[in-house]
């Protein structure tokens, strides 16, 4: 942010690690801590006959029948669905939580068939007098034929119906079933969420559907292009409120909530919720109703009142932007205590993990309000853009997410215009993608149908890639058709295809009708293929000496063995905007590897590419020019546009992990931050250097590199340190004080985190636990993390990975990683972006030919096991490492010469 910013952890935990604010802040602590010194899982039954299907008919060998493919046939199409589900909200005699229910679907039969395949997973069904598990009746005076057999497929995740006759194309039939599913802490499908309120435990029964686990609440179509209307009711006990999709109608004791019916939608939108939680909402008059739910305590304390602010203005703000209604009567959004993702955009009832939702003034940082509206501007953004308009399958993914993700920066900033919140978009979505995008274990944003199958194909889609490289391609299209064309063609995107399914090149085309004034090289779906269809991005290279510009594959690890064929051979049509000594000069195309462009040549007037890095590529330039640069920005840095000047520091020293400048070079980018003021230059060049301590935090470079980067930082530390420093610093204060400390400072952090009842307060001390520098401690810490008793689900990932980012826990993560694989695989698992996080994690510091080694041994121990999950994130852990190893042996001793030259 260019005025108001936050300090990120990297950043925050610099400053305060290399100065001298560690004595300052244990004594703070230790007076906080001398004054307080002084002062079974479960389920429950009923009579009803359950036979449960634990001898499923399978098949032997892959076959070719329809109930072993993962794909639903085509013959039939659901209308509308009854369901009515009763979570038991405590443990019968077994100890089990469950929830029982029964449905009934209304379809249409499309094709002629014997057959009906409908997705159900881990339910237990109620058998019929005829002894199947399902019942079909006939609508409209139609006769339904009889049920031969029904069993269930486990591997395709289907509940089999087979026929004595075939179903009549145009006519509907009524299936209906009653079933009992474990209402489990598993964080998806139908599952409970636990915290505690004066000292009583509560239970949350919720939902998580997305990508594949509605068929794990009630058997249903389970693909995104089987929408239909959803008529719920759920009974919950007294004392308790349900919410759902639609708005409450009427309730009863035992308390039964109907619901209105929702609007034609895919199953993984669905959402239900049965707690005792309340509320804040909008005033009466407001059109739309806005409600907040969360913990008593925590909507008691005001945590949820900036969200309940935003919301209605980012409403209006996407109702402008999409020149759409809003298509629902209300907006609910609940947080929940426990949360695999950050949140889901379940159409009308939002779902949220706390630290997503509440923000607390008093406890919370800058930079936890930030993700807060960013988040909130994320999800409200998919109810146009993924629940009115729905991708017709998985594998456009990318267009759901990335574009929630960029329209969240442009909804953000008009709620807080004094952020500067858009400029963010560059180094929290873009310069991200780049670091999984410049490795050949990368993958297209799109891919074709038949390649995303099974649910676990599915799971890994939700990736850096799929989010920030599918927002920076937006943003770039964006921005070289003009924003009001972008939005005019969306507004006509959305009109058309309301209340269905389409696929990627449908939006091209709106685009392109729309279009009559920005005259382009080719068709937007020709320009968009390259970006879209294969993995990567280029480095436009200009010579200023000569006017040529070269584009070529931007690989972090130029060595890497590109495998996968492109048909367009890794060539992109590249916008290229750029400025010639301060002036703007336009853009310009690059649709061929080589081209010259006479503009370009001059010796004496500095030229920069890609301005405020729109175009989604790095750029590289000659000796000479790149010397005209860096003059510039130490006699006058200003003149250069703030996201250009990250973009300088970012791009040099990523170009030269790609051996494509040298590192003396991308060094020299930072000494003119003794006179930088602005956030993201820093934040830049930290999250650069930090790779520095990565790779040399145990060689003889870490002595210099320290006195170097404090001589930098203590220049700048008077200016950081005016701002309050908490709670906005408050994570470097307890990580310091517990780094000093022993263990009755470690126990006395931890008791602050089991009593913390706002989650931004939390999250900083799972942080600030991690720093201790007892091993004992930390191995202590590694066991915590994956007894569910003591640290949530959502946040074991985060635990294990703070743990590792201590050079003291590092090596002791690794051990405990690889000795408990099969149990974090198969208890803990949340999707690619679990995996993603952890793997990453762990391994960033990765080096030597001794650790790619385990790495290796790693990948085939875990292939040959049956817990193989997460092979993708190993690969590229294995690819960075050989990457790592390689840019030290390189570069190394001259890093090391530079910066005992800056210390003479």
């Amino acid at each position: 942010m260019g005025k108001g910013f936050y300090i990120s952890k990297p950043l925050g935990f610099v400053l305060f690690g290399l100065g001298a604010g560690a004595v300052l802040t244990i004594f703070a602590l230790s007076v906080v801590y001398a004054q307080e010194k002084r002062k079974n899982e479960v389920n429950a039954r009923d009579g009803t006959r359950i036979v449960t299907t634990a001898a499923p008919h399978r098949t032997s060998a892959p076959s070719n029948e329809a109930w072993d493919k993962y794909r639903l046939p085509d013959a039939l199409l659901p209308e509308y669905y009854n369901v009515t589900l009763w979570p038991r909200l405590v443990p019968d005699e077994q100890g089990m939580y469950i929830f029982t229910g029964k449905s009934g679907v209304v379809f249409t039969c499309v094709k002629e068939t014997n057959l009906i395949l409908i997705h159900s997973n881990e339910l237990n069904f109620t058998l019929t007098s005829e002894m199947h598990h399902a019942k079909l009746t006939g609508l409209g005076g139609t006769s339904a034929p009889a049920i031969l057999k029904t069993w269930f497929q486990t591997q395709t995740q289907f509940m089999v119906i087979q026929l004595k006759g075939k179903l009549q194309v145009g006519k509907s039939y009524w299936l209906y079933t009653e079933f009992r599913g474990e209402l489990s802490d598993n964080l998806g499908g139908f599952y409970r969420s636990e915290y505690t309120e004066n000292d009583v435990k509560k239970v949350v029964a919720t939902t998580q559907m997305q990508p594949t686990a509605a068929r794990n609440a009630f058997p249903c179509f389970d693909e995104p292009s089987m929408k239909a209307v959803f008529h719920l009711t759920l009974l919950h006990p007294p004392g308790t409120v349900a919410l759902s999709n639609g708005m409450e109608l009427d309730n009863q004791e035992v308390l039964q909530t109907r619901f209105e019916p929702t609007e034609k939608m895919s199953t993984y939108l669905l959402a239900f919720v049965v707690s005792e939680f309340t509320n804040i909402r909008s005033p009466p008059e407001a059109n739309i109703l806005i409600r907040i739910w969360g913990r008593r305590e925590a909507i008691e304390s005001c945590q949820g009142d900036y969200a309940l602010n935003v919301t209605f203005p980012i409403l209006k703000y996407l109702e402008n932007y999409y020149n759409t209604t809003y298509p629902l009567s209300k907006s609910d959004q609940i947080a929940l205590p426990d949360f695999a993702a950050g949140a889901m955009e379940n159409w009308g009832l939002v779902t949220y993990r706390e630290l997503s939702l509440f923000y607390d003034p008093k406890v919370s940082s800058n930079e936890d309000k930030e993700w807060v509206v960013t988040v909130i501007t994320h999800e409200l953004a998919h109810m146009w853009f993924g629940n009115l308009v729905t991708m017709r399958w998985w594998n456009d993914l990318w267009l759901n997410e990335g574009f929630a993700s960029y329209v969240s920066y442009l909804a953000a900033d008009y709620v807080e215009p004094t952020w500067n919140i858009k400029d963010l978009m560059v180094q929290q979505q873009v310069q991200r993608a780049f670091g999984v995008d410049a490795l050949v274990s990368s993958h297209p944003l799109s891919s074709r149908e038949d390649e995303v199958i099974t649910p676990d194909q599915i799971d890994q889609l939700f990736d850096t890639i799929t989010y920030s490289k599918g927002a920076a391609i937006l943003r770039m299209l964006s921005e070289f058709l003009t924003e009001s064309i972008f939005a005019n063609g969306l507004h006509n995107y959305l009109h058309e295809y309301a209340y269905s399914n389409t696929v990627y090149t449908d939006l091209w085309k709106k685009l392109q009708e729309v279009n009559s004034s920005i005259q382009l090289p080719a068709s937007i779906n020709q320009i968009m293929n390259g970006w879209i269809l294969q993995m990567g991005f280029p480095v436009v290279t200009i010579d200023t000496r000569t006017g040529s510009i070269t584009q070529q594959h931007f690989l972090i690890h130029p060595e890497a063995v590109v495998d996968k064929p492109s048909d367009y051979n890794y060539e992109w049509f590249v916008p290229i905007t750029w400025m010639k000594s301060g002036s703007n000069m336009g853009q310009h195309w690059l649709l061929t590897k080589t081209a010259s462009y006479e503009p370009m040549k001059t010796d004496t007037d500095w030229l920069l590419a890609n301005l405020n890095v729109t175009g989604y590529y790095r750029v590289n330039y000659d000796p000479q020019n790149w010397e005209r640069l860096l003059t510039q920005l130490n006699s006058d840095h200003s003149v250069i546009p703030v996201l250009n000047r990250g973009q300088i520091i970012d791009d040099a020293f990523n170009l030269v992990r790609a051996e494509i400048i040298n590192i003396t070079l991308a060094l020299r980018t930072t000494k003119y931050l003794y006179e930088e003021k602005e956030y993201i230059p820093w934040e830049s060049a930290i999250r650069n250097l930090e790779y520095f301590f990565l790779m040399f935090d145990r060689t003889e470079v870490y002595g210099p590199l320290q006195v170097c980067l404090l001589h930098i930082i203590l220049v700048q530390l008077i200016n950081f340190i005016r701002f309050k420093i908490p709670p906005n610093l408050k994570v470097t204060v307890y990580c310091n004080a517990i780094a000093a400390g022993g263990v009755e400072e470690w126990d006395f952090g931890w008791q602050m985190f089991k009593n913390s009842t706002i989650a931004a307060e939390a999250e900083k001390l799972l942080y600030g636990l991690s720093c201790t520098k007892e091993p004992w401690l930390l191995n202590r810490y590694l066991e915590y993390s994956i007894d569910p008793n003591l640290i949530r689900k959502q946040d074991v990932t985060y635990a294990i990975v703070y743990i590792a980012g201590n050079v003291i826990g590092q090596p002791l993560v690794w051990d405990f990683i690889r000795a408990n694989w099969e149990h974090i695989t198969k208890d803990f698992d949340d999707g690619s972006f679990f995996f993603g996080r952890l793997i990453k994690g762990i391994t960033k510091k990765f080096s030597t030919e001794f650790e790619l080694q385990q790495l290796q041994r790693f990948k085939e121990d875990i292939a040959a096991s049956s817990f193989s999950f997460g092979m993708q994130a190993i690969e590229r852990a294995i690819e960075q490492t050989k990457a790592n190893i390689k840019w030290i042996s390189e570069n190394k001793a001259q890093v090391m010469n530079w910066l005992i030259e800056q210390s003479d």
